[in-house]
């Protein structure tokens, strides 16, 4: 029977250190800034489910549809914004964590995307909330089988967290705190010889309907392989062997089940113990 050791590479936001994000998307009617009551109601249950403890930071992106005059976009796309941001403020969001409220005017309709343009145009008119959460430690997870190493006798389900593998948001490169952690992940399998496996590359936060996200340096829709490819080629150029590794990206077709937090990732899972 195969040996899996399931290695979770969390990635991390623009700030460059080991924090998570949650993104909560509000949607407005066509040319509209103010919300109706199913859409306030909705807003106004994700605002309960917040445990404000482990919030750090809330930043408000306000977007509309790829139709209209640029000027008249971004205006449009700014009140959206301050309107969410008013609701939060009003149900007792801190004043103080809501860092960014910013209109981003309009959003281009992909030229890959040929279909259902009208439900895309509909999904386009929205402003995102996105929650900054407070460092997460293994030792917060508490996930069993979890460890922040490879240990000394892997069994099928293990998992180890790498906590600074940091990518900037929409990017594949890394950071330098990610390039020493993978460091140290190359001396264990240095360790490991007998290992092989796949790095598997995931994203999240994206409409189900898109699968994959778009890299902001190749301007193509790759997320998820290129960061897999990236981990690959820098283990490789650690000296781990290429027979042993191979990569893929999976896009947004596994996630976790346990939020979004988890999903944007890239795992190592061990495909052969020799």
């Amino acid at each position: 029977m195969k040996k899996y050791v399931l290695l979770l590479l969390l990635l991390t936001s623009l700030n460059l250190i080991a924090q998570e994000e949650e993104v909560h998307s509000i949607y407005f009617d066509f040319d509209k800034s103010v919300l109706k009551e199913k859409q306030t109601v909705a807003l106004l249950n994700f605002i309960k489910k917040l445990d404000t403890t482990t919030i750090k930071t809330i930043e408000i992106f306000g977007y509309c549809d790829d139709r209209g005059k640029d000027e008249y976009n971004y205006k449009l796309s700014s009140n959206r914004a301050h309107t969410v941001k008013n609701k939060l403020l009003d149900n007792g969001i801190r004043n103080k964590i809501i860092i960014t409220i910013e209109g981003k005017g309009r959003i281009l309709i992909d030229d890959d995307i040929l279909e259902n343009i009208p439900e895309i145009r509909s999904k386009n008119r929205r402003v995102d909330v996105v929650i900054n959460y407070k460092p997460i430690s293994i030792e917060t997870l508490k996930i069993p089988g979890v460890y922040n190493t490879i240990p000394e006798n892997p069994v099928i389900g293990d998992r180890i967290y790498l906590e600074k593998l940091l990518f900037d948001r929409g990017s594949s490169k890394l950071s330098q705190e990610a390039k020493k952690e993978l460091d140290r992940l190359a001396k264990q399998l240095q360790k490991f010889k007998n290992i092989e496996f796949e790095i598997q590359g995931h994203v999240c936060c994206i409409p189900s309907f898109q699968k994959e996200a778009i890299d902001r340096d190749t301007k193509k829709r790759e997320l998820s392989i290129n960061r897999a490819i990236t981990v690959y080629e820098y283990l490789f150029k650690k000296k781990i062997k290429k027979e042993r590794m191979n990569h893929k990206g999976y896009g947004n077709s596994q996630p976790l089940g346990k939020g979004q937090l988890y999903d944007r990732r890239v795992e190592i899972v061990i495909t052969k113990v020799n």
